[in-house]
């Protein structure tokens, strides 16, 4: 077999391009011809690869043999030189994904539709489908048998922020935006120190630090207009994941002041629903079989949700404490009999 030289990819990263043609190569030398660097160029060509050249091609062989030990040698003669495989069994190490790993790929992209038309899915789609196609092969017909059922997605689109953002949190840049939230719907002119981007339920949020308002904060990415990246930087906080901030919580993208330990019964049907996800850290459980009701007891940070949970779910919950709560809710429940004349 013909010496490796030195690593041809040294200071190098291997895009995503290159890694195409490196499987097209493989499966070229896989029919058990010899292949001259032509051949295997117009096999790329083939491949919606038109801007390639032949001595790319060599970089290609020699960072195939040193980077990922393919078995290439060149054919010495008598008749055709070119490339081959010593061994025909090799497989490009990218293709070493069972059925079920890339399955489970699809299966991903799939529970990610409901952010389908945004940055974030185009994004995330691109890789899967990189990977998925040159692996699947018609291996895996049970993709179709996944669905997530239709659900509403976010309408205003704001294509553009999603990559500044993630530009400002790789290099800890504050961003500065205008923006309009759900409840002060005037614009506002915001400096924010970015921590997270956070996918919930098809919005993107990002979570950071608002220097304007001295505190911590969530905006919605369709809501941000007129982001500038600033070549100002910022040191990240050990702790700046948002998932501390919820108090154990697990109902979503929204953070209040402070844990609040709640109380809530719920009757009937909804008693299984309640039972059947975690829906904090510290939740206990209790059935009082005799009264058709399981009252549940939590803390979290997260009252505005926590009333929409409830609410949700009509004459079947009844939150029991804290009492500024419970009027809360029951204030909510008096505007909608009002609204439906019932009062």
């Amino acid at each position: 077999m013909a010496k490796k030289k030195g690593n041809p990819m040294q200071g190098k990263v291997i895009n995503k391009k290159q890694l195409k043609r490196f499987i097209i190569i493989i499966d070229a030398l896989k029919s058990g011809k010899h292949l001259t660097a032509e051949e295997l160029l117009q096999h790329c060509n083939d491949g919606y690869q038109k801007d390639v050249t032949v001595q790319a091609i060599w970089r290609d062989v020699e960072a195939l043999r040193y980077c990922f030990c393919a078995p290439i040698d060149t054919y010495p003669g008598p008749g055709k030189k070119g490339y081959y495989l010593i061994d025909s069994n090799y497989d490009f190490k990218l293709n070493n994904f069972s059925a079920h790993d890339v399955f489970y790929l699809s299966a991903a992209k799939t529970m990610l539709s409901t952010f389908k038309g945004s940055s974030v899915y185009d994004s995330v789609s691109q890789v899967i489908d990189f990977v998925t196609e040159t692996q699947c092969r018609g291996r895996s017909k049970l993709l179709d048998r996944i669905a997530v059922p239709p659900i509403p997605r976010v309408a205003a689109k704001n294509e553009g922020v999603w990559e500044q953002v993630l530009t400002a949190m790789q290099e800890n840049r504050i961003i500065e935006f205008d923006y309009n939230g759900r409840w002060n719907t005037k614009t506002s002119h915001r400096r924010v120190r970015a921590y997270q981007i956070l996918l919930d339920d098809g919005h993107c949020f990002v979570f950071g630090y608002d220097e304007t308002r001295d505190a911590e904060r969530l905006f919605a990415l369709n809501r941000i207009k007129n982001l500038v990246v600033s070549d100002v930087t910022f040191e990240l906080p050990e702790d700046y994941e948002f998932a501390s901030r919820c108090g154990g919580g697990k109902f979503g993208s929204f953070i209040g002041e402070g844990p609040v330990e709640f109380v809530v019964d719920f009757y009937g049907d909804s008693r299984e629903y309640v039972k059947e996800c975690i829906w904090a850290d510290d939740q206990k459980l209790e059935d009082f079989d005799d009264e058709d009701r399981t009252r549940i007891s939590f803390s979290c940070t997260q009252e505005f949700p926590v009333k929409e949970w409830i609410l949700a779910q009509g004459a079947n919950a009844v939150p029991v404490s804290p009492d500024w709560f419970v009027e809360q809710w029951k204030d909510c429940v008096r505007d909608m009999a009002e609204r439906a004349g019932l009062s």
